[in-house]
Parts: C-alpha cells; sequence; structure tokens
C-alpha cells in the first residue's frame, strides 16, 4: 500500500490483523488478549464496557494502528456479549424519532 494509500485507508485497511469482522490481536504466545467477556460478571462486564467508551475518542485519534484494532476488536466483544444478555433492553423512550 502506497503512503497515500494507508494515509486515506480505515484503520481496519491498515492494520494487517483486520480480519474483516474484528481485529485479531494476540500476545507472543498467540493468546487473544482480554477475559473472555461471557466469563465476566454483569457489573464487569459494565465496567469494561464503560471504560472502552471513555477512552475511545483518544484512541482514535492517537493511538497506533495495532491499539485502535485492539480497540475495535475488544469494543465489538463486549457489547455483543451485552446485547446477548439484554436482548429486551429498556429503550428510552426520549431517544426515539418519530416515524
Amino acid at each position: 500500500m502506497t503512503e497515500s494509500a494507508r494515509r486515506d485507508a480505515s484503520p481496519e485497511q491498515r492494520v494487517t490483523e483486520w480480519d474483516g469482522d474484528h481485529a485479531r490481536t494476540a500476545d507472543a504466545d498467540g493468546e487473544l488478549l482480554g477475559v473472555d467477556p461471557a466469563e465476566l460478571g454483569d457489573e464487569d462486564l459494565i465496567r469494561e464496557v464503560q471504560s472502552l467508551h471513555r477512552t475511545r475518542l483518544d484512541t482514535l485519534r492517537h493511538a497506533t494502528d495495532s491499539a485502535l484494532a485492539n480497540h475495535l476488536r475488544r469494543t465489538a466483544e463486549l457489547e455483543t456479549e451485552y446485547l446477548a444478555r439484554h436482548p429486551g433492553r429498556e429503550v428510552d423512550p426520549h431517544r426515539l424519532r418519530d416515524a
């Protein structure tokens, strides 16, 4: 990829470990990083999601490509687990748009 194409590419295109659905970030032993979200209790899961959302903009703007890819992967993992646990989650009526 040329330097100008690299600058214009999305993080998913720039990061070699991106597989199209999510990033694969592993430690030196090839193990994926982070605790399996299914193993987290509800409070821990919420805390982890809050932490990722709190650091999102800084990660997007200033992190390395691999750190951003890891952030994207972890966010997807945790949010998917949250939605699996709370499929009928409460929707705030003030957040709805008129049809």
